[in-house]
């Protein structure tokens, strides 16, 4: 198990460690609850410095991420981010991603902790076009200052004014009295804030900083595990549970990142499929009945016939009840269609409803 460059900060901050993605990670320091109110209401730091980052660069980079991207990365600009994903070979997903443009001839890509080597050698094998590479995962570490106060938060470390990002923009400046920090306005919690990619020697020093900036918000350290209710209940899919190798990104709902307008891997497979229409797709789902669903549990009709299974599920601490992920068949993907939850051999009620979970 690898373990990030504040492992020991987080031991002595009380966390719980658990495997995750090859790594030893926090899953919480307090509770799950309290992490994720705090994060919606007010302000919390996650360590993700687990996450994988590569540098593309030289006059072929824009063609090699065209090529392995289904987004189109030609409507980038300097300071621009671009959420995206990797199509396979066979219909499915090597990875969802960010594509950063740092500038013409450079670009950032963010990919999940899991898929590092993965990806690194998916992108590699289609490089034909002899773009630049660098892999600084391990010399990376990101922290993701999520919140409706992370913004008066991070303020006071920086003189870039982070109240003018937009929503998926970056700068590239000075934070905490450390140069060439990417301040980016992205996050995987929908409660607004800001991801800080720094290189390791500064990470202790960073760390520290966004705390001292925020103690009269009374910020918190947040773990894997609030991070997961959090993007749950914006319906923002994880890689592994929600998409993977064998799941088609049409169905999984990013038909709105794969742009059809330019040739990339897997292209025409995928447009032969939304041509012929789909027969499936990933729906959100409340729970009526009392009841929280897990992964795999199955999702059924009303006679007890599988339609598929919870992806991803969990008790919304926001609305306080249960939610969930899961493919079904098209004529039972519409908002208010009932389905059962199958959970020790009862029938447990739910509806179908439009994401995100928690609208704002």
């Amino acid at each position: 198990m690898k373990t990030v460059p504040l492992h020991q900060v987080h031991v002595a901050l009380g966390a719980k460690i658990v495997p995750f993605a090859g790594f030893e990670m926090p899953v919480r320091y307090s509770s799950d609850l309290d992490e994720h109110h705090a994060v919606r209401n007010n302000v919390g730091v996650f360590d993700v410095s687990h996450m994988g980052e590569f540098l593309v660069k030289g006059p072929k980079a824009l063609d090699l991420i065209q090529k392995v991207s289904a987004n189109d990365a030609s409507t980038l600009f300097d300071g621009k981010v671009q959420y995206s994903y990797l199509p396979n070979d066979t219909g499915g997903v090597v990875d969802d991603l960010l594509v950063y443009r740092i500038r013409e001839d450079e670009y950032l890509l963010v990919v999940n902790a899991s898929n590092i080597e993965k990806d690194w050698n998916w992108i590699q094998s289609k490089n034909s076009e002899g773009a630049e590479m660098e892999n600084i995962s391990d010399t990376t570490c990101l922290f993701a200052v999520q919140g409706p106060n992370a913004t008066a938060t991070l303020q006071k470390l920086t003189t870039v004014d982070l109240t003018s990002m937009e929503y998926y923009t970056f700068q590239i400046g000075e934070m905490a009295g450390i140069p060439n920090v990417f301040i980016s306005a992205t996050g995987y919690t929908g409660s607004g804030g800001f991801e800080i990619y720094v290189p390791n020697e500064h990470a202790e020093r960073m760390w520290n900083a966004i705390f001292e900036a925020g103690e009269e918000f009374g910020i918190k350290p947040i773990g894997l595990g609030a991070r997961d209710t959090l993007r749950l209940e914006k319906g923002f899919c994880l890689y592994g549970n929600d998409v993977d190798d064998n799941t088609s990104p049409l169905e999984a709902g990013l038909g709105w990142v794969t742009k059809f307008t330019k040739n990339f891997n897997n292209s025409d497979s995928l447009k032969a499929q939304k041509e012929a229409g789909l027969s499936k797709k990933l729906v959100g789902f409340e729970m009526i009945d009392r009841g929280i669903p897990r992964g795999h549990y199955e999702l059924c009709d009303a006679e007890g016939n599988k339609l598929g299974e919870v992806t991803s599920g969990t008790q919304s601490p926001t609305l306080q009840k249960g939610i969930g992920m899961g493919y079904v068949p098209v004529a039972h993907s519409k908002a208010d269609s009932e389905i059962f939850i199958k959970v020790r051999d009862r029938l447990l009620k739910a509806k179908i409803v439009k994401l995100p979970f928690v609208k704002n």
